[in-house]
């Protein structure tokens, strides 16, 4: 190893991604060491950083070149030592000259003062905040102010940044790319028509609803004019997630779903009044869509008229069957504890999707309408290599013993299902069909039954669900 040049080490140090092991190959002589120092471009700490400040320091002068820093603080409590602070963060931004990506998770301790700090960092271009509840909009506003090359934005759970003036600001950069706000109560769907005209430039967003707060908040704050004004396309939206959200006609969001051309994939969870207008409209358009997943709410709590029917239908399938014929993935659920209206996904039209459709992953969870006879007509699904199914009650060993027959079915996983037993995976058992099957919180399957009928298999059983 010491006739191995710089150049090959430094190569070797690049493959291995594993902390651990990187720790230990930089104790084996000093010259590791003192390439793995050079080498190393990604940090994680958290509640071992003790005391915080000085142990950063000597951490960012032993490894000049980090450009990646996470710092989470996760089950953390006061006798592990005082947190990161404001003082922490100056550390960090002033002694990190490459850093571009920064996670803060859980850092209780750190404020506007000190997240200011960061808009010294000229080559930040991803920031991730998780539950900072010391945080405000203003601080935001700084980071977004200084950091003109930031392209990634993540907020989760951040509950005091209310002031959306760092939304304008970033609006008018124009250069933002991935956006995603989840559980931030105090910003509302709303609050988005100040992205302004970056719109056109957002590759990925992410916007969740606290479901607590959805109905409190949302359905009476959004703005209808500004919104109906809003005509910038959504030409770059590669990937569009939405959850607890409300999607009304000519308000907020639904405004956005029709001027998404290139999108590959989205999620629609528990988004009250999502019409089969709007999954047409989106299938229309978006034409290289490779993903959808739809989890859908019970809009039992918004007035429903015969004109304008706030449900999914058959009709939003066949409009993805005719227009997407890039679709590979298809989640279609229901929530737990609510049953689904007979006016929704029947049988046929989840059959006419698969078939007309290159459908790789398919997932279905409290889908009463598919059945035996559905699992049957799987066995001429010519590309599914994933099925999920859970809560799938109509589904019974009959229909189960038959996914032996599929033809490029690899990974199974089934959970909370009454009907199968242990008879109907045993046409599996020997057969080397599966590389994966997982069975979850099945009270008629047993762990024996599960044995030998994939290459890897996963049991759990957690029956408190049923009672």
């Amino acid at each position: 190893m010491d006739n191995l040049p710089d150049h090959l080490v430094w190569e070797i140090l690049g493959i291995i991604q594993n902390t651990k092991d990187r720790n230990s190959i930089s104790l084996v002589c000093k010259r590791f060491h003192n390439l793995d120092n050079v080498r190393r471009n990604y940090l994680r700490v958290g509640c071992g950083l003790n005391p915080a400040n000085e142990a950063l320091t000597t951490l960012s002068n032993r490894f000049p070149n980090l450009a990646k820093v996470e710092v989470i603080y996760s089950g953390w409590m006061s006798k592990l030592g005082k947190q990161l602070d404001d003082q922490g963060l100056s550390i960090l931004s002033n002694n990190i000259p490459f850093l571009n990506d920064l996670t803060l998770s859980y850092c209780t301790f750190i404020t506007d003062a000190g997240i200011s700090a960061l808009a010294s960092c000229s080559k930040l271009s991803a920031l991730k905040l998780n539950f900072t509840p010391r945080i405000t909009g203003f601080g935001i506003l700084s980071v977004v102010v200084g950091c003109k090359n930031l392209r990634a934005l993540h907020l989760i759970r951040c509950l005091n940044i209310s002031s959306v003036e760092w939304l304008e600001y970033l609006g008018k950069l124009e250069t933002l790319e991935n956006l995603s706000i989840k559980n931030c109560r105090a910003i509302g769907e709303g609050d988005l028509i100040k992205f302004g005209r970056s719109w056109q430039k957002i590759k990925q967003l992410q916007f969740e609803i606290d479901a607590n707060y959805r109905y409190l908040k949302v359905y009476n704050r959004l703005a209808v004019e500004p919104w109906q004004k809003q005509w910038i396309p959504c030409e770059n939206m590669l990937e569009l997630s939405l959850v607890n959200c409300i999607i009304s006609p000519g308000r907020g969001l639904a405004c956005v779903l029709d001027k998404c051309k290139n999108l590959e994939k989205i999620n629609l969870d528990m988004c009250v009044g999502v019409r089969d207008c709007d999954i047409i409209g989106l299938a229309r358009k978006s034409s290289n869509l490779h993903s959808i997943s739809l989890r859908v709410a019970s809009d039992f709590s918004l007035p429903l008229s015969e004109d304008n029917p706030l449900r999914l239908t058959d009709e939003s399938l066949k409009a993805l069957a005719r227009n997407c014929s890039l679709l590979e993935s298809v989640s279609l659920s229901f929530p737990d504890g609510e049953f689904p209206s007979p006016s929704s996904f029947s049988l046929n039209g989840i059959l006419n999707l698969i078939e007309l459709c290159p459908i790789r992953q398919l997932a279905l969870g409290h889908v009463y309408t598919f059945n035996d006879d559905g699992m049957e007509t799987l066995c001429s699904a010519r590309y599914l290599e994933t099925l999920e199914i859970v809560r799938c009650q109509e589904i019974s060993d009959e229909g189960l013993k038959l996914v032996v027959q599929f033809p490029r079915l690899r990974i199974l996983r089934i959970g909370k299902c009454l009907g199968v037993t242990d008879e109907g995976l045993r046409p599996l058992v020997g057969s080397r069909k599966l590389e994966l099957l997982g069975v979850d919180d099945c009270p008629r399957i047993s762990e024996m039954g599960v044995q030998g009928a994939a290459k890897s298999v996963s049991f759990k059983q957690d029956l408190s669900w049923m009672y």
